[in-house]
């Protein structure tokens, strides 16, 4: 798509709700559309919003194998309060025990490039089988959840994986999130209780102090520059 195309669409929604973005996009694309979940805060938001204007839409999941029993359990969850059925993908088994083998279990702990690896094999490469035929993804962005997200917009074009990408809650805050949680009585990873604003594996998440950045317990080893799995990679 080109980009004064994406421009169009990011002037036409500038003020718009989130809820009019999605009914936009989901009456448009149809079947060519779908929530990429994490489980997080954000996309329960998105999953609530989503349900009530169309109960058919393709939302989905990674259960890269190292996700915490909480995450499964936001999911079970959901998928009975909605009346949905949230489709997992998972990673490629013999690329799994082959980075595995090779490198060890916990490679990511290593380097940047052996954490990238383990990201590309457990996420990159399933949600790319998740993308099979669709022309949108919905995103849970927002630009205030780390440095690396401050200059992404609604609506972009995601050259690496030549779809639509939307973020309906990009100008949201955090307390706008849990505020919108709470009214509408929306499941949501009880992690969150416990100091954790941003869930991924298991491994590679932590909680947070007071005071820190809210990405700050993700890969909480290396530089905020590099804090991305890959799924939302600029190009």
């Amino acid at each position: 798509m080109q980009i004064t195309a994406i421009n169009a669409l990011n002037e036409k929604f500038k003020n718009e709700s989130p809820e009019n973005v999605l009914q936009y996009f989901l009456k448009t694309y149809a079947s060519k559309i779908a929530l990429a979940s994490s489980m997080g805060a954000e996309d329960q938001v998105l999953t609530h919003m989503i349900a009530n204007i169309d109960a058919g839409c393709n939302i989905f999941t990674l259960d890269t194998g190292r996700v915490f029993p909480e995450t499964y359990s936001t999911i079970e969850r959901t998928n009975t309060q909605y009346g949905i059925r949230i489709s997992i993908y998972f990673p490629n088994t013999d690329a799994v025990e082959e980075m595995v083998n090779i490198k060890g279990v916990n490679l990511f702990y290593e380097s940047i490039e052996n954490r990238k690896q383990c990201c590309a094999v457990r996420k990159i490469e399933p949600l790319h089988r998740a993308f099979n035929g669709l022309e949108v993804w919905i995103s849970g962005l927002r630009r205030e959840q780390a440095i690396t997200r401050e200059e992404m917009q609604m609506i972009e074009w995601d050259e690496s994986n030549q779809l639509i990408k939307i973020n309906p809650l990009i100008n949201w805050t955090e307390k706008e999130v849990w505020k919108f949680i709470r009214k509408n009585g929306i499941p949501y990873n009880k992690l969150h209780d416990n100091g954790f604003p941003s869930i991924g594996c298991q491994p590679c998440t932590r909680a947070i102090q007071p005071g820190e950045d809210v990405r700050a317990g993700r890969w909480w080893w290396e530089n905020p520059e590099t804090k991305e799995c890959g799924l939302h990679a600029k190009h």
